[in-house]
């Protein structure tokens, strides 16, 4: 799998863990283990014109993901999913930050960044939670993902909640 963390934002973030669980996200959805992903860590004012310019809405957004190859992950008839280019993600660590200081369960901005990489790769793969039988699927996964991710690394307490809307 190859992915690039390219921190472009100005702020300290945990780049390893971004990487480690974007893979481990990748792995457990069964993507092809060429394929590529780029994640770019941005600033609020870079966000909010990605935000206007692709989305229309105003303001910084937490997570933004623009698909490439629209890779999906493969049936259970699959034997070998297809590889390709997956897409970028794009991270915003100061709304990041806030919502981990306003989250039920308040957690850093590190642990709603892993929680916005895999909501981003979710997007990459086609997962959308306009609807709400969408949004339990989507959110579910993230979930597990996240969790066995965490357990995976030996982390303790408990997994950030979404707070990505």
């Amino acid at each position: 799998m190859s992915i690039d963390v390219n921190n472009e934002s100005g702020t300290e973030v945990d780049e390893q863990a971004i990487l480690d669980i974007a893979r481990y996200a990748l792995a457990r959805m069964r993507i092809h283990p060429l394929s590529e992903l780029s994640v770019i860590v941005v600033d609020a004012d870079a966000m909010e014109q990605l935000h206007v310019q692709w989305m229309d809405l105003p303001g910084p957004t937490d997570v933004m993901s623009f698909p490439m190859d629209e890779l999906r992950p493969p049936s259970k008839d699959e034997e070998e999913p297809p590889q390709g280019l997956l897409g970028d993600i794009v991270l915003c660590p100061e709304v990041a930050k806030k919502q981990g200081d306003e989250a039920p369960t308040q957690h850093s901005m590190d642990e709603e960044l892993q929680l916005l990489t895999v909501h981003g790769v979710l997007h990459l793969l086609g997962y959308d939670h306009e609807e709400a039988d969408e949004k339990a699927e989507m959110f579910g996964l993230q979930a597990a993902i996240v969790d066995g991710w965490r357990a995976e690394k030996g982390l303790t307490g408990p997994s950030p909640a979404p707070t990505v809307s």
